[in-house]
């Protein structure tokens, strides 16, 4: 059963300035794993990475009814691929529903849906 439904779109340009002034922007909404992944990317697939990022964790927290805050934070959402590259999102380490992530060139969307067993 479907439990809840996020989407949320973000202006690429947009993250870009934000994590251009600090290095903490992308230090607050990635976590460990997703820096890593992030760290070894070209400098526009960093943008595009981040935006992505960025827009399903917010998604995730619009689906699950909380946002952003302090009953969901942005460290508390990890996307990881699995072995074909699929996303897949992780709420303090528990598979928690289903990630979809796209990128203009202008835009990164993403959409999330939670369910229950």
């Amino acid at each position: 059963m479907i439990t809840g439904i996020g989407l949320d779109i973000t202006e690429i340009a947009r993250i870009r300035n934000l994590d251009g002034k600090s290095p903490k922007f992308r230090e607050r909404i990635l976590t460990e794993f997703e820096l890593a992944e992030y760290e070894c990317l070209s400098d526009l697939r960093k943008t595009e990475f981040l935006a992505g990022r960025f827009a399903a964790k917010e998604a995730y927290g619009k689906a699950k009814g909380t946002g952003i805050g302090k009953d969901c934070s942005f460290q508390d959402i990890e996307i990881r691929k699995d072995d074909k590259g699929k996303p897949e999102i992780f709420f303090r380490k528990i598979e928690a529903g289903l990630v979809s992530i796209t990128h203009t060139k202008d835009y990164a969307a993403a959409q999330v849906v939670l369910q229950s067993n």
